[in-house]
């Protein structure tokens, strides 16, 4: 009949057995009363490691270049608020609908449908 009818249906067998599925992991419950003390003893151990931390660390130095490169920056970034502070939102739709009329309309997409 047809070239396909000696071929065996059916989904794929698959090496290696049956599927094995994990099992979930059941968590475990502290009674109320060890909750409030190991969350004390959290609290008093955290403050003792900051504490400790805090002396040990200090802040690194940062170069002579560093700074001037951060003064630089901010400087900028206070400009650039400053100018568009000045401006209302009507301003700077006007501006870039007056910059979208400069550029060719080469990139422009090209109108789809009736109209």
């Amino acid at each position: 009949m047809s070239d396909y009818s000696a071929v065996a249906g059916g989904s794929l067998k698959l090496k290696g057995g049956g599927i094995t599925k994990k099992k979930k992991k059941t968590k475990k419950t502290i009674p109320p009363v060890d909750r409030e003390d190991s969350n004390e003893q959290r609290s008093r151990e955290e403050s003792v490691v900051s504490g400790s931390e805090a002396g040990s660390r200090s802040a690194p130095k940062r170069t002579e270049a560093e700074l001037k490169f951060e003064e630089i920056q901010r400087r900028r970034l206070d400009k650039k608020l400053g100018e568009k502070a000045r401006q209302t939102h009507a301003e700077r739709v006007a501006d870039l609908n007056a910059k979208l009329d400069r550029l060719s309309e080469h990139n422009d997409m090209p109108k789809i449908g009736p109209g």
